[in-house]
């Protein structure tokens, strides 16, 4: 399996588990993950995002084999340029991590349609997490709500050439992320770690309307625990030919692994 959400570091708000690079890698042993996308959970509140890659990159050198860097940049703050070359060329991060609302930004605006061009020229997959906690269960020193399914889609049409990853979210199969024959490009996937696989079943919706291809693996760790998404697999209406993409095969794509 192939976590495409998983973070080294430390949150300003709540305390983390398992959130040193051996700490996540003896979890993953016992859920049976082979390999996560990593980012910097301390990038997501310190003042220069960049720092939080700085942290993570010699853990992430040490196990290559098994961690994937992806770089969390603000194009708002100044020197992103070099820092996206520093996490591309010398830490060898392949995929870039956006938080708009958290770093004051919008998808749509010029610097960060700038930045993605320039991941995307190396190679690089672009990530977006809708949110990084429960609106409900955020500090009282934050009010951050989620990015908007609409400024996600405008980001993706302006950028067909990206591959885009749209993490932490749900709510998808109700809006134009999620529509069979929306016309937007299709180059993004939806992780599951908040899609439900019952009642609504909305990862069967977006099975049905977007495609096999179009669905990764992700657990959240170790903001969430990773069994509610192991077990989303293991009951999900599909043949295994599928559930084998989402674990593994769509991310090494993606990922170009």
């Amino acid at each position: 399996m192939i976590d495409v959400n998983a973070y080294l570091g430390h949150f300003a708000f709540r305390a983390l588990r398992h959130n040193t690079a051996d700490g996540l890698l003896r979890l993953m042993d016992r859920k049976r993950i082979e390999r996560a996308l990593v980012s910097s959970a301390s990038s997501i509140t310190y003042r220069s995002a960049h720092a939080g890659n700085e942290e993570i990159a010699a853990d992430l050198a040490r196990h290559r084999d098994r961690l994937i860097g992806c770089a969390v940049l603000n194009p708002a703050y100044a020197g992103w340029r070099d820092d996206l070359r520093t996490c591309h060329e010398e830490f060898g991060m392949k995929a870039l991590r956006l938080y708009p609302r958290w770093h004051n930004y919008k998808l749509t605006d010029e610097s960060c349609q700038e930045l993605i061009q320039q991941a995307t020229r190396r190679g690089m997959a672009v990530t977006i997490p809708l949110r990084v906690e429960d609106r409900r269960q955020q500090s009282w020193l934050v009010d951050i709500p989620d990015v908007a399914h609409a400024e996600i889609a405008a980001a993706i049409q302006a950028a067909p050439e990206a591959r885009f990853l749209l993490m932490n979210g749900s709510g998808f199969a109700a809006s134009v992320l999620g529509r069979k024959n929306n016309g937007l490009p299709p180059n993004y996937a939806i992780e599951i770690s908040l899609l439900t696989v019952e009642l609504a079943n909305e990862l069967g919706q977006l099975l049905q309307n977007l495609g096999e291809d179009r669905i990764v693996f992700g657990t959240g760790i170790p903001f969430h625990y990773p069994d509610p998404s192991l077990t989303k697999l293991e009951i999900l209406d599909a043949p295994e030919s599928v559930k084998q993409k989402i674990r593994a095969g769509n991310a090494a794509r993606i990922l170009r692994l």
